[in-house]
């Protein structure tokens, strides 16, 4: 089974989507730069009640058409804490990514956004390519942003923006 490593931290999304109908054992990967906010986005993720997958660098595959992701052995159960330091924490299981998110500060965000999916690798072309948000790390409601559609998407409850089309 072909793995592709990619720039980005992945939690499954887990209790942290409990506030919004119930628990979900669907991963979210977030991409973006270096400094972007990635490792804090997902730390608050799991102070909601996520997993982590993987921080800075994620194994993707595919598996009956589906996306999945999970750690790469140099990196198992490791995140920063920028400020603090590296801490090992359990990991979750490889999970099928529903949600993709880049982190982008100076991005223009649109209100309702077109439904997207983002662009995998190549070597995962018979992947499904996940739903695609950008959003801004280190705004407060981002964790609740990304629980949230990860939910709608899951349990196709949107009626305008990201998944209205599906």
């Amino acid at each position: 089974m072909t793995r592709v490593h990619v720039h980005a931290t992945s939690v499954v999304l887990g209790a942290a989507c409990a506030p919004f109908g119930g628990a979900l054992d669907q991963a979210v990967l977030l991409v973006g730069p270096s400094g972007a906010g990635k490792s804090d986005v997902a730390l608050r993720l799991i102070g909601m009640g996520a997993r982590l997958l993987a921080d800075d660098q994620t194994a993707l595959f595919e598996s009956g058409g589906r996306l999945f992701a999970e750690s790469i052995p140099s990196l198992h159960g490791r995140i920063e804490i920028r400020g603090a330091g590296i801490v090992t924490l359990e990991t979750a299981a490889p999970a099928p990514v529903i949600l993709a998110v880049r982190l982008d500060e100076a991005a223009e965000i649109p209100r309702l956004p077109e439904p997207q999916t983002h662009k995998l690798p190549q070597g995962l072309e018979k992947a499904k390519e996940p739903a695609f948000l950008i959003l801004r790390a280190f705004e407060a409601s981002t964790p609740a942003k990304i629980a949230t559609a990860a939910w709608g998407l899951a349990h196709r409850t949107f009626v305008a923006g990201l998944d209205s089309q599906g």
